[in-house]
């Protein structure tokens, strides 16, 4: 890591997840419904090295007519557990990999699915409705239609208050690179190098307003460079959160595009948030905005910003 600002910048680091943990993907927990229909496509099970799969069903399965063809040094052996099947592959195993996993319930029913693996995600947990029209698979079908259109309307009305939002107007022209278009001016400038290829430079600014010393709102600006030769980069989750307690504080973000293509494609992501987060009840002396990259799920850099150095 090097500051290229002075010494009393260090209150801004940034710190990178190892490549060995950013090599993981995305966990994820899907419903798949079954076909009766003779000629209907076997479903996918997709899997990740040294990570267990969670095979759920409305019946019990029989473990010893369970198997898993061709396992041998490449998985654990499978488990039946109640109404649970569970898959760990020993390593990461290839999308164009496939081995034909046979769950048998309780009842005889036989169903086949393909192990195999996909590039950015996993299944953590697959919940397995054979007969479509059961109260468990018509129940589910209600309670993903709820949930999608909760979703919904809480994009509507985010998308709303984003519109009409000064502070995601100032990122907006922040994340364009407009800076003498907003109030802000400059603070600290930090440099880290990812090992893994991304070069990230991160530039904290306040702003004040006319009738006051003290500034009233932060923005941070990341300068983002893919130099990975192969890896996408993007951004799945931000947050900005107290240090200690964790409690989140509501900012804006707007960046210049969803995702860095490799070979050295380069981008901004643009946060501002008021200065007043750091006056909440448990009055914070520092807060942390966090990046979670897409795929690995995990928070692969973090700045801290501290009260005093702000001025506040």
């Amino acid at each position: 890591m090097r500051n290229i600002l002075p010494p009393r910048s260090a209150f801004l680091l940034v710190l990178l997840a190892s490549a060995a943990m950013a090599r993981g993907r995305e966990p994820i927990s899907r419903t798949v419904y079954l076909s009766d229909e003779p000629k209907a496509e076997v479903p996918s099970v997709y899997v990740a090295g040294e990570m267990v799969t969670v095979l759920r069903f409305e019946k019990p399965c029989a473990r010893e007519r369970t198997k898993l063809l061709g396992w041998e040094g490449r998985f654990e052996p499978v488990e039946c557990v109640g109404k649970k099947v569970l898959v760990e592959p020993l390593k990461d195993i290839k999308p164009e990999d496939g081995f034909l996993l046979v769950v048998t319930l309780a009842d005889g029913k036989e169903l086949p699915f393909t192990v195999t693996a996909r590039n950015e995600q996993f299944d953590h947990q697959v919940n397995v409705f054979p007969d479509n029209e059961t109260k468990g698979a018509l129940q589910s079908r209600l309670e993903y239609s709820q949930s999608k259109e909760r979703i919904l309307k809480e994009q509507n009305e985010r998308y709303r208050k984003e519109e009409t939002s000064i502070d995601h107007a100032l990122a907006a022209l922040l994340a364009k690179g407009a800076l003498k278009m907003t109030p802000f001016r400059q603070q600290y400038v930090s440099l880290v190098k990812n090992p893994r290829g991304a070069e990230i430079l991160v530039t904290v600014l306040t702003s004040n307003k006319p009738d006051s010393k003290k500034p009233d709102k932060v923005a941070v600006i990341i300068n983002l460079k893919n130099n990975s030769p192969s890896e996408t980069w993007s951004l799945m989750e931000a947050r900005l959160v107290a240090e200690g307690s964790g409690e989140q504080r509501p900012f804006a973000l707007r960046a210049t595009q969803e995702s860095w293509g490799p070979g050295g494609e380069s981008g901004q992501i643009a946060v501002v948030f008021d200065a007043g987060a750091f006056d909440f009840n448990d009055s914070p002396d520092r807060l942390v905005l966090e990046l979670f990259r897409q795929g690995s799920g995990i928070r692969e850099a973090w700045v801290f910003l501290e009260r005093h150095m702000l001025g506040l």
